[in-house]
């Protein structure tokens, strides 16, 4: 019996050198399969609108911009109307900082610098005076294509007379 038993807990349970070759060919099997498989437009990639649809993607879908630089009414929620339109900061910081800023600029329609001064902002994280920008702005790193596209959809934007 005890033979027996030995026997079949052999049978029943592979050995690890085979699960790892089943590992390894049911990995590549998915990976061919999706490599074969037709691409899907992912939401941010270029389209016949170009940049300006990639930007936007990237403005309110990744970086968030709406989250410090548009206003909120009352109840704490987006006032649509004024989108990117600067607000007042309302994150604070977790220690005294004299230097936090108390208000996010407007980045709708004329964004707050030249185009250069802008891509230069997106892609290094510095700005015209060659210093970071003030927490809590994160210091991106975008590519200079992504920085066009952000800022060709922040010039599309029609800002309201103030």
């Amino acid at each position: 019996m005890a033979t027996e038993l030995r026997h079949k807990r052999n049978v029943i349970r592979p050995r690890p050198v085979f699960r790892t070759a089943l590992m390894a060919v049911l990995l590549l099997g998915c990976t061919a399969s999706w490599a074969q498989s037709p691409k899907q437009r992912h939401p941010g990639e270029k389209d016949g609108s170009g940049n300006v649809v990639r930007g936007k993607y990237i403005v309110e879908g990744l970086a968030v911009c709406g989250q410090c630089h548009t206003p909120r009414n009352s109840a704490g929620e987006y006032d649509r109307a004024k989108t990117l339109e600067g607000a007042p900061v309302w994150l604070q910081p977790a220690e005294p900082n004299s230097d936090w800023p108390l208000q996010a600029p407007r980045i709708a329609g004329t964004p707050p610098g030249t185009d250069d001064e802008m891509i230069k902002l997106l892609t290094t994280g510095m700005w015209r005076d060659g210093k970071p920008l003030r927490p809590p702005m994160p210091q991106f790193r975008m590519s200079h294509e992504d920085a066009q596209a952000v800022l060709a959809y922040l010039k599309s934007l029609s800002p309201k007379p103030r």
